[in-house]
Parts: C-alpha cells; sequence; structure tokens
C-alpha cells in the first residue's frame, strides 16, 4: 500500500513540475507579446500577422495560460492552448519552415495533455479503458 502511496506522488510531483515548466515558458511568450517587444512585434510581423495584433494574441496566450495554471480549469485552459499551439504549426506549415519549427508545438501540446493526464485520474481511467 505504501509503495502505491509512494508511486503516486510521485506521478503528482513529475506532473506539477511538468505543468510549471510550460506554464513558465508560456508566460514568457505571453509577456513579450503584452510587452510588445521588438523580437514579439518582428516575429509576429515576419509571420504574416499584423504587428497590432500582438497585444491581443498575448492577452489570449495570458488568459489560456492561467485557465491551465489553476485546477479547476485545467482542463479549458489546456484545449484553448491546444488551439494556440494548432495555430502555431499552422502558420509553420504555411510558411515552409523547418519540420524543427513545426514539431515544437507539437510536443509542447503533447507535454501540456500529459502534465494533466498525468494529474487526473478520471483521465487515466478512460485512457486506459480506451486502449483494451
Amino acid at each position: 500500500m505504501e509503495a502505491n502511496s509512494k508511486k503516486t506522488k510521485s506521478i503528482l510531483w513529475t506532473s506539477y513540475i511538468l505543468q510549471s515548466l510550460i506554464v513558465i515558458m508560456l508566460l514568457m511568450g505571453a509577456f513579450n507579446n503584452l510587452l510588445q517587444t521588438e523580437m514579439a512585434v518582428n516575429g509576429a510581423f515576419e509571420m504574416g500577422y499584423p504587428k497590432t495584433s500582438v497585444l491581443y494574441l498575448g492577452i489570449v496566450l495570458l488568459i489560456s495560460t492561467i485557465l491551465y495554471a489553476i485546477p479547476k480549469t485545467t482542463f479549458i485552459g489546456g484545449l484553448f492552448l491546444t488551439a494556440w499551439l494548432g495555430g502555431a504549426v499552422a502558420t509553420h506549415v504555411i510558411h515552409n519552415d523547418p519540420i524543427t519549427n513545426i514539431l515544437f508545438p507539437v510536443i509542447f501540446g503533447i507535454l501540456i495533455w500529459l502534465s494533466i493526464l498525468l494529474r487526473n485520474k478520471k483521465m487515466r481511467t478512460i485512457m486506459l479503458l480506451k486502449g483494451e
């Protein structure tokens, strides 16, 4: 029984650490957009977005990240961030960027859902039952 409890705690802590790293990286991106740094504005413009959209992109990313960071709204935040990352993939595909630029948001999305899956016992149960 004690070994199972330690395993559960280690899974929980792994999910917290993974989620924290994701949140830190996304908040850095959101604040770059909100502060409209030269890097954020130029990067968005080079990808075809108007310079005026950078602030709005930052607001959307900030709200989605906050929702993901709050335990009761993690699922909806994960959905919003998945949509955000899907837009990033589409943008990179449209611009014929290297495969690494396309795969990075995909891997990031997988990590987002892995952190949710590790923490949410109901989702793990559903995933295990679907696999049988």
